[in-house]
């Protein structure tokens, strides 16, 4: 992780474009606020352009240590990681339990984060399919991970299926849902909405 911020455009988001645009991009996970008694609050960012996102991403812990999953598009400017990488960072360090998949872009900025704190502990990565089925450089990053838990028995299904069962089990474990998405990942989307209907606690930012 380099030591400067590095200045991007507001607009770095939208020179991605958003998971649907690809079908080799898979989007990971999602979410939108829900307190347990049914009211609904949504958290929503335009484009990040500086860190003072942080503190309200941090403001949504108020009630102690939690268990906390984190889904995102695999679509996100260099900035935009460093940011998730911080907030995973200090999630844990204040001794929340990180849950995540393993994709790239928000996955691997949240193992990244988790890492650094030093507690292994407290990260737990749930892979779609099986170790073998990652790309190289994912494989590397969960090498470092203790808790990393595979579903080969998704390996015969395609990518958007198997993350979809892996999205509902991770969403299963947690109390609240973290999500950096697009408004058209569709996938971000109905794991944000099974969230909901579960009455996790969901907060959903806009990268668009």
């Amino acid at each position: 992780m380099e030591d400067a911020w590095r200045d991007e455009d507001e607009n770095v988001a939208s020179m991605f474009g958003s998971d649907e645009d690809s079908g080799s991009q898979i989007p990971t996970q999602a979410q939108s606020l829900v307190e347990g008694s049914g009211a609904v609050m949504v958290s929503e960012l335009k484009p990040i352009a500086d860190v003072d996102y942080l503190q309200e991403l941090l403001a949504i812990q108020q009630q102690g240590p939690r268990s906390i999953g984190f889904f995102g598009t695999r679509n996100m400017g260099f900035m935009h990681q460093e940011l998730i990488e911080i907030l995973s960072y200090a999630m844990v360090i204040t001794k929340n339990h990180i849950y995540t998949s393993g994709a790239s872009g928000t996955n691997a900025a949240v193992i990244r984060g988790a890492l650094r704190a030093e507690k292994p502990e407290l990260l737990t990565v749930i892979l779609p399919q099986s170790l073998e089925k990652q790309p190289p450089e994912s494989q590397e990053l969960l090498s470092k991970v203790q808790n990393v838990i595979e579903k080969p028995q998704n390996d015969h299904l395609p990518l958007i299926e198997a993350s979809r069962l892996c999205n509902m089990d991770i969403i299963s474990q947690v109390q609240q849902v973290i999500c950096f998405a697009f408004h058209d990942s569709r996938l971000l989307m109905e794991t944000c909405q099974e969230a909901k209907n579960l009455r996790k606690i969901v907060t959903l930012f806009y990268l668009d």
